[in-house]
């Protein structure tokens, strides 16, 4: 980011799988964070999921305990009253959900200063559209993170139709910061990792659903064929059957093609609760869960 930001701290609103990683991610490279989330539940355990991933790096000798520490001392939690005012970067990371995301936005909007950018986690939905529910939609960006984050090196930086080339610039800048590799892409239904990769898991539902082979089967050709390091399946539990389905469904709603059909299968499997590893019970049993 400019230089005149660059120290300024910066806020991650959600506090969940994806929120708990960015915050850590940039408080590992010496910035301040404000980490919100209005759930106090939502907020202990996205705490307790960065010291936990924290205390792996020490095991493998990444890390040391003094390290540790002053990550976790660069992180503010709170659910309400963060000093918003003062980020140059906002980040929301809150379910993928349209409305929920719109409203994070606008109030993300309200509270921060006119020249911060203003960014979303979202893995499939229109920054145009997100951005043209805030006053700054020059300043909304798209900052598509991998799961999980602090391990992947890609940022999916998603340029919506008003999005100004300073924007793109600066948010490009603050990847590279935190040691990760920006990307960047157009505002399209799913742009490029889940437009690609979702199809792939339907259809390995599909499979499934009809038999063709077992869940192991299945997600060993695609690793020992294709050289994935997991199978579509294992993924799909990781990324949460839920998330895979909502963005089947915008897929689906964008282009108006069938081919993006969510699988039947797949709806079922939300429908049960099952969601994979984050409920314990996917397409494979977690029960350490």
């Amino acid at each position: 980011m400019p230089v005149a930001t660059a120290t300024r701290p910066i806020a991650v609103i959600g506090a969940g799988t994806m929120g708990s990683g960015i915050a850590q991610v940039f408080a590992a490279s010496g910035r301040q964070v404000y980490l919100g989330d209005r759930d106090e539940p939502s907020l202990r355990r996205g705490l307790a999921s960065i010291a936990k991933s924290l205390d792996r790096l020490i095991k493998k000798g990444a890390l040391d305990a003094a390290a540790r520490d002053q990550v976790l001392g660069r992180i503010r939690s709170a659910t309400a009253g963060l000093p918003l005012s003062e980020c140059a970067l906002a980040i929301e990371a809150v379910p993928e959900r349209l409305d929920l995301k719109k409203a994070v936005l606008q109030e993300l909007d309200k509270a921060l200063p006119p020249d911060a950018i203003l960014a979303t986690n979202t893995s499939s939905i229109s920054i145009t559209e997100l951005a043209a529910a805030t006053s700054r939609p020059s300043r909304v960006i798209g900052m598509h993170f991998m799961n999980p984050v602090p391990v992947m090196p890609l940022v999916e930086v998603v340029r919506g139709l008003e999005t100004s080339e300073e924007t793109v610039n600066s948010t490009m800048e603050a990847a590279r910061a935190i040691e990760k590799s920006p990307v960047l892409v157009e505002d399209r239904p799913g742009f490029v990792s889940n437009r690609v990769l979702l199809p792939m898991i339907n259809e390995a539902v599909y499979a499934l659903q009809e038999g063709v082979a077992t869940r192991e089967a299945i997600d060993t050709v695609m690793k020992l064929g294709m050289s994935h390091p997991i199978g579509p399946l294992a993924l799909a539990d990781l990324i949460g059957l839920d998330v895979c389905l909502d963005i089947m469904e915008v897929l689906q709603r964008g282009f108006g093609d069938d081919k993006y059909r969510p699988c039947p299968l797949l709806r079922q499997m939300v429908a049960a609760g099952r969601l994979g590893r984050k409920s314990g019970r996917g397409f494979y049993e977690y029960p350490d869960s």
